[in-house]
Order: C-alpha cells, then structure tokens, then sequence
C-alpha cells in the first residue's frame, strides 16, 4: 500500500458528537433553516463555514467547480462576488445556472442549492466590494482573473501598485466586479448520523411554491 493509500484509509468522518435534526420541525421555506445551520456551524467552531463550492458549465456543457465566498443570503438567493471577465463570469454569462454546496464537518452537515443565476446592479457590486478588507480591494484592482500570467514576479508587481491605490483611494471602483444572486429552485440540506441513517431534506419550488421531501441517504 502506498503511502497515498495508507493515508486514506486511515482517515475518519465526523469524529465528534453531531447535532440532531428533526425534519418535521423544519421551517416551510428554505432560507431560514440555511440561516439556522449556518450561525450552528460558526458556533461549534467550524473553519471558514462561509466559504462554498460553485459548479457552472461552459459553453459546450463542460462542468467546472471552485471555491468561493458567500456574501449574503437572503429573500433574493445566495450571493457570491466576481469578476465579470473571470472563467466563472464567462461561464455565467453563457449558462446562468449554478450549483453551490457547503460543508461543515464539524457537525456532519452538507447544504446543495441549485438555481438560476441574476446579477446585481453596478451600485450593488460597488457596494459590496467596498464593504469589504482593503485586502479584497486591492485583489480586485488586480483584477486579469484567469488570464494567463508570464511569471509570479509581475504578479507581485500588480499586487504591490493594487494595495497601493486601494490604500490611497479606497473608494476606488473596480468595473468588472460583479455581484451574483443564485435564486434557489431546489435546497437539499444534510445531516450526518454515526450509524449511516443520514436525514436528506430536499426543498424544490414550483411556481413560487415550496415543497418538502425527505431523500434516501
């Protein structure tokens, strides 16, 4: 066995006590079970809960994922920010549609969200940006998102003059920063059992209407 393969198997799931959930008593709508969930995750400690996976498709079908950051939830969806030019914001331009999914280990838990993909307006993602670390600024004046790049050290270049101005202008606006709003169709939400009898809660929506259905794990 390989070292690779040694180090697999060795590894454990959910090695601490996890919550109970009760699908019965779930809220009707989605959005509020995610708020719940979400502030549990912070408080059990969970690394970096706000942090998700976003699947799109390219123009030929083809799926791409990453990790990104949730910066709201509400009425409207889930939202992430972007650059428009990025390989994310071609593939959203082409194909609107988005899966995301979060993963708090700490209590053995999984959220999956599907849905149609809007953006904000140019005042919103303004706003968001600028709500945000000089660090995050300044990533952003980099802007040339998964273009192609000669070497790291004309990467630090443009890094060195981005945190210049956003230190100097913070008001400084970054014309391809996009804000994106998946507006939700279906929301899964799992909770992991020691003994595998894992509870899946699917919510899907119809025509504005919200219905709940338990999945075999």
């Amino acid at each position: 066995m390989t070292d690779f393969h040694h180090a697999l198997r060795s590894l454990r799931v959910w090695d601490t006590e996890l919550p109970s959930f009760d699908p019965a008593g779930a809220p009707p709508e989605p959005l509020a079970l995610f708020h719940d969930w979400f502030t549990a995750a912070v408080a059990a400690g969970q690394t970096e809960p706000h942090t998700l996976s976003l699947a799109t498709a390219d123009e030929d079908g083809r799926p791409d994922v990453r990790t990104v950051m949730l910066h709201d939830a509400d009425e409207r969806g889930w939202h992430f920010a972007s650059h428009a030019t990025s390989a994310k914001g071609r593939q959203l331009a082409a194909r609107p549609e988005a899966a995301l999914g979060f993963y708090w280990p700490a209590q053995g838990r999984q959220v999956r969200i599907r849905g149609h993909v809007t953006t904000g307006t140019p005042e919103e993602a303004y706003e968001d940006l600028h709500a945000r670390t000089t660090g995050a600024l300044a990533a952003a004046l980099v802007g040339r998102q998964s273009e192609i790049l000669d070497s790291p050290e004309t990467l630090a270049q443009a890094s060195e003059a981005a945190w210049h101005r956003a230190e100097t202008e913070p008001d400084a606006p970054s014309p391809t920063w996009t804000l994106y709003v998946v507006e939700p169709a279906e929301v899964e939400f799992f909770q992991g059992d020691a003994r595998r009898r894992h509870l899946r809660l699917r919510y899907r929506r119809t025509d504005g209407v919200w219905t709940r259905e338990l999945l075999w794990p």
